[in-house]
């Protein structure tokens, strides 16, 4: 991707007559793993700390990762005559965002004008939950726009598209070509893959001056690997909501009683041929129910989505939790504990903790003895995370993690002879078959016990990530959502619910790509160097500890959190999240 290690915004300059403007700023971003049980001693593991000084015992302690200067944040203004725009500061940097809520959704005519009818192509992760939040809002904005679902022909999806009130019969849904010639919004939201595959002949069928419409920037790094862009003759805007599509439904519809529950999302215009691009990308976020809608960039959206769930959305997340669970059991602890120390804490009390207090709250809700085994594995754990995201970081923005995509896709159909190879399933060992029955006796409302060590390890994990994308030049609301919370508010209350590795499973193929790619990675770095360290009694890194304490994005996610709607996603145990090419094809 040759222009893909540049920073720079990607949104093209409106048209001179736009009534929708956005201006580009740029501002200067200013024991692992066994925590001791009642038979064991914590006295050992004290007295290493006895002369932890400034934190410099040992290499590991004290190396810092190479990263470059810090680029300088990009920060995005834009006006729109439709929606208020509210600035708000995240660590001393203002950004700018419109609030949603359903009394917005009588506004959804006047952003929308001049579109009859709203394309929904595909119907995978987020293609059901767009479809159905924008055809309720519309209706309750008394629109008479059209939204229709496209699908291949013989696509088993048709079913599923009409039980949840799409039909041939009221030209609701109907063949994808047709759809996409017909659309004035052309909501793209099948897989990345098939994006890559196919979006000449979908560029071929877009009528002139339509609008092309995604919730993912992959299609860009793809086209930018090439040397090509989009188009000239339609507008291209970016509606990315913080979650999977379930969520994204799920909230929407827990918030017709609170006004405003839903998914976070980030919008971005990256051509805007008669000055609505704006407008439509806001009403489009507006209407499927984001409490919250911030600026960004396709090419800053793709960087972070795609690192994200390599990183501590699901390939970290799962590459740490293997490697703790086999930690805990090699020293003699309980399988079923050991489970409920490593996911059950993640997903569960970790997560709902971040979520409404913030990482700092984690910290401080743990007993002296806590706090120490927490500094001991955030000590441990930061610079090996570091190293892994980095690289990660680093291959997504040369383009190789989304050629990988683009081969990977390739192997899953039959092609030149060579038989179909699609990805197999990772639930099948003894940790996830322990979680199966750790979820059977858990109680209803469970949220797990808050291990110490767990805990330091994954917050260590995510401030890591938080660390890489700022100094990449992200602007902290989209730090924010990718590596918080769309974690602890969308992503894991699905994994508490049904296991890590059953969203490993089910997620999109790109994440289910990446977290198979670089799960193993984290798991690697932790139990070759971060265990070893601790085993060795390196010096806990107190300058680390102190600037966890001190950074500036604790205060950063609590204006963010004042933005949170006070409903929290309800995920019964039998919640049906399965992509529905995954359960016909039974893989």
């Amino acid at each position: 991707m040759a222009a893909a290690a540049s920073c720079s915004p990607s949104i093209s300059t409106p048209s001179p007559k736009s009534s929708s403007k956005i201006h580009k700023t740029l501002t200067t971003p200013s024991n692992l793993g066994f925590l001791v049980s009642t038979s064991r001693s914590l006295r050992s593991l004290k007295a290493t700390r006895l002369n932890t000084g400034n934190g410099c015992g040992s290499a590991l302690a004290s190396r810092m990762v190479s990263v470059p200067a810090v680029e300088p944040q990009t920060a995005l203004d834009f006006e729109t005559p439709v929606f208020k725009k509210e600035k708000i500061s995240l660590a001393g940097h203002d950004e700018y965002i419109v609030r949603g809520g359903r009394d917005l959704f009588k506004l959804l005519p006047d952003a929308f004008k001049g579109i009859k009818q709203i394309g929904v192509i595909g119907w995978g992760s987020q293609g059901p939950a767009q479809a159905q939040n924008l055809r309720d809002s519309l209706a309750e904005a008394k629109s008479n726009i059209n939204v229709k679902i496209g699908l291949r022909k013989g696509s088993r999806s048709f079913a599923e598209a009409r039980a949840a009130g799409f039909s041939e019969e009221n030209g609701t849904l109907g063949d994808i070509w047709e759809t996409i010639s017909g659309s004035d919004l052309v909501l793209l939201l099948i897989s990345d893959a098939a994006q890559a595959d196919n979006y000449e002949k979908i560029f071929s069928h877009m009528k002139p001056n339509s609008i092309l419409g995604l919730s993912h920037g992959f299609l860009l790094g793809h086209l930018q690997s090439m040397g090509l862009d989009f188009p000239k003759n339609i507008s291209v805007i970016a509606v990315c909501p913080k979650g999977m599509g379930p969520s994204v439904r799920r909230l929407y519809v827990q918030g017709k009683e609170i006004n405003g529950a839903g998914i976070n999302s980030s919008f971005g215009v990256h051509q805007d041929v008669d000055g609505r691009a704006t407008d439509v990308a806001l009403g489009w976020s507006v209407a499927l129910g984001s409490p919250f809608t911030f600026a960004t960039t396709l090419e800053q959206e793709y960087k972070s989505d795609i690192f994200g769930e390599r990183g501590i959305l699901l390939g970290a997340v799962h590459g740490i939790v293997e490697s703790l669970f086999r930690r805990y059991t090699e020293n003699g602890m309980n399988e079923d504990l050991a489970y409920a120390n490593t996911v059950e804490c993640v997903t569960g009390i970790i997560s709902k903790t971040i979520s409404t207090q913030g990482m700092l709250a984690v910290y401080n809700s743990l007993s002296e003895d806590g706090k120490r085994e927490f500094e001991t594995a955030y000590s441990a754990s930061y610079y090996p995370c570091m190293d892994i995201l980095y690289e990660c970081y680093d291959d997504v923005a040369s383009g190789s993690e989304i050629r990988s995509v683009v081969l990977a896709g390739q192997r899953f159909y039959e092609k030149d002879g060579l038989p179909a190879f699609p990805m197999g399933k990772i639930d099948q060992t003894r940790m996830w078959k322990v979680g199966e029955r750790v979820r059977k006796a858990r109680p209803a409302g469970d949220l797990g016990p808050l291990y110490p060590f767990t805990a330091g390890v994954y917050v260590a994990l995510m401030m890591a990530q938080i660390e890489i994308l700022r100094k990449k030049g992200h602007s902290y609301s989209e730090i924010i959502n990718e590596s918080v919370i769309e974690a602890v508010d969308s992503l894991n209350p699905f994994m508490h619910a049904r296991g890590v590795s059953f969203m490993v499973d089910n997620c999109s193929t790109t994440a289910r790509l990446g977290s198979r790619k670089w799960a193993p990675r984290f798991d690697y770095i932790l139990t070759q160097q971060a265990l070893v360290a601790v085993d060795k009694g390196t010096p806990i890194n107190q300058d680390l500890i102190s600037n966890f304490l001190s950074d500036p994005v604790h205060g950063a996610i609590e204006v963010c959190a004042q933005l949170r709607p006070t409903v929290d996603i309800s995920v019964p145990p039998d919640a049906d999240f399965v992509r529905p090419e995954l359960r016909q094809s039974g893989n």
